[in-house]
């Protein structure tokens, strides 16, 4: 039996990272909205056949998509995150309620929402109640979970909270992804081909400084400022990988290079698990923004590949039921 593809609506799209995950679990996009117009051409660039929507999602409705498998979205994380000042549902940039309001609108069979990790603190412990209270009452069954980029082949720790939640029929058959058995490569082994585009003769000396995985890349927001690998605490992370994280470059080492070299978006974008055929619109701020602000793409795979499962209860009661009959005959042929 050939297995359908599950449609999903993303909201808060961005460069692309959740829906790459998604698509490779097996999702086809309906429709994707994003209110960033260099991350809706850094889309359509990559995927010139995906349905994208540059609108603010408060002014988009869900009401021509009813039925849809999956409604998703990487809802802005400044109102959790602990790098702002965490006002939750009193900072205008939540849209929690819009996800809400979408699921009312189109409802779907599943839900997937990914933040930081900062909204699964005790200080959002009602804010989380208040959120699986509203879908509950719109029929779902809900559950959250932090889970660690780095456990599914990327190389940064990269903590998210992951909210998921199904029609009542569906939750039962839904499971967590499990960790992979093998530790993501070093920042060395994964950036040495692009340290070595032109023909720097340290790379392999860096290489083996950059022995371990990256720290989580921040950097994403827009009240953040240049192009860098975030704050000084995140800078002494790096340099510890002997890079440079006080700006971009804008291409690899020179050959006679000496010093911490510089990362380049591309760079950055596979830190973050992007595939390196992915290309970001716009001057670099504004490409390593959509970088910066990316769910890791194999990380999204991994749980759209779970949903997709529970999603496909139907083929498991008929494999249960035709597994029944075959129990059945081979004891009637025994008796």
């Amino acid at each position: 039996m050939t297995q359908r593809k599950y449609k999903v609506l993303e909201i808060c799209a961005g460069a692309g990272g959740q829906a790459l995950g998604l698509e490779d679990a097996g999702f086809d996009h309906s429709c994707l909205v994003e209110i960033e117009k260099l991350a809706c051409e850094t889309l359509k660039f990559n995927r010139p056949d995906w349905n994208v929507v540059e609108l603010d999602v408060k002014l988009f409705s869900a009401e021509d998509l009813k039925n849809i498998d999956l409604l998703a979205g990487g809802v802005p994380c400044p109102p959790f995150s602990i790098a702002g000042k965490q006002e939750g549902e009193d900072d205008e940039r939540d849209l929690f309620p819009q996800m809400i309001r979408l699921a009312k609108e189109c409802d779907p069979k599943a839900i997937l929402i990914e933040n930081v990790k900062g909204l699964l603190s005790k200080k959002f412990d009602n804010y989380r109640y208040n959120i699986d209270n509203q879908f509950y009452k719109l029929g779902y069954r809900g559950r959250w979970q932090l889970l660690y980029s780095s456990d599914f082949g990327v190389s940064q720790l990269r903590p998210r909270a992951v909210y998921v939640a199904f029609k009542q029929e569906y939750i039962d058959y839904f499971q967590w992804p499990q960790k992979l058995n093998k530790l993501p490569v070093s920042v060395g082994e994964l950036l040495h081909e692009e340290m070595s585009a032109n023909k720097w003769k340290l790379s392999n000396n860096w290489k083996n400084t950059a022995n371990s995985i990256a720290p989580t890349l921040v950097g994403g927001s827009k009240k953040h400022g240049g192009p860098d690998l975030g704050p000084s605490r995140a800078r002494k992370a790096w340099a510890k990988l002997g890079v440079n994280g006080s700006s971009l470059a804008d291409s690899a080492p020179q050959e006679d290079f000496d010093g911490p070299p510089r990362l380049t978006v591309q760079m950055a974008a596979l830190v973050q698990g992007f595939p390196a055929s992915w290309r970001f619109i716009g001057r670099k701020t504004a490409a390593y923004r959509q970088v910066g602000n990316a769910f890791p793409p194999p990380v999204a795979k991994h749980i759209g590949i779970q949903i997709i499962s529970a999603l496909n209860k139907e083929n498991k009661n008929e494999w249960s039921h035709k597994r029944e009959k075959v129990l059945e005959l081979n004891f009637e042929s025994i008796s």
